[in-house]
C-alpha cells in the first residue's frame, strides 16, 4: 500500500501543480485555449481553484513525507476529489460532455488516494 500511495500521490501532485500554477499565474487569454471554461468563471475563482490545486498537491506529499499531520494527505485527497466533482458538473452544465475524460481519471485517482491514504496512513 505504501509504494501504491505514493506512486498515486507523486503523479496527482505533478497533475496538480502543473494544472494550479498555470491557474495560479496566466491570465484568462493564455489559460483559454488550454481551458476553454475560464470565459464563463471569474479570474479570482480561476486563481482560488489554481490555489486550493497547488495546496492539494503539497497535501499529498509534504504531510506523510515529514510524518507530521499524515492524515491531512487524506483531507488533501478528498479536497483534489471535490475539485474534480466541480469540474465534471462544470463541463457538463456547458454541453462538453466529450471533455470529462481527464476529469474522470483524476477523479478516480483523487479516490484511490483517499483509499489508500486511509489504509496506510
Amino acid at each position: 500500500m505504501n509504494v501504491a500511495y505514493w506512486i498515486v500521490a507523486a503523479l496527482l501532485a505533478v497533475m496538480y501543480l502543473y494544472a494550479g500554477g498555470k491557474k495560479v499565474v496566466q491570465s484568462k487569454e493564455q489559460l483559454q485555449p488550454m481551458m476553454g471554461w475560464v470565459d464563463r468563471v471569474p479570474m479570482p475563482l480561476v486563481r482560488t481553484i489554481g490555489v486550493l490545486e497547488l495546496l492539494g498537491a503539497a497535501g499529498l506529499i509534504l504531510p506523510p513525507l515529514t510524518g507530521i499531520a499524515p492524515w491531512l494527505a487524506v483531507a488533501a485527497a478528498i479536497g483534489l476529489f471535490l475539485i474534480q466533482v466541480g469540474g465534471i458538473a462544470l463541463h457538463l452544465s456547458r454541453g462538453e460532455a466529450r471533455l470529462i475524460g481527464l476529469n474522470i481519471v483524476l477523479l478516480a485517482a483523487a479516490g484511490a488516494a483517499v483509499w489508500l491514504g486511509t489504509t496506510w496512513l
